[in-house]
């Protein structure tokens, strides 16, 4: 896997863009996981990938949409297995107390 750039100051921002591509295409990161990653909000990082990559590089932007949109089909069986998780872990720390 490459190295980022992550707690950089870029020199511009489509350099910043593309390292945020990078990074997704590579690890099927989420946007959220991207923002912690790249120190930067979320909405900075989907208008990056939407918006201002699409205008630099087209092929890139193609690829990336692809897992974005991956991550945004499967985002609510992330959330619920979160959620089933915790419920579990709550249960057994309960089951441990009495």
């Amino acid at each position: 896997m490459a190295k980022f750039r992550v707690d950089a100051i870029y020199d511009s921002i489509d350099e910043r863009v593309r390292e945020e591509a990078k990074y997704v295409l590579e690890t099927g990161s989420t946007v959220r996981k991207t923002a912690q990653v790249f120190n930067i909000s979320k909405s900075t990082v989907y208008s990056d990938i939407s918006q201002r990559l699409k205008n630099l590089d087209l092929v890139l932007w193609k690829k990336v949409k692809k897992v974005v949109e991956h991550n945004k089909r499967v985002r609510h069986l992330r959330g619920g297995y979160a959620t089933k998780l915790r419920n579990e872990k709550l249960k057994s720390m309960k089951k441990g107390d009495i």
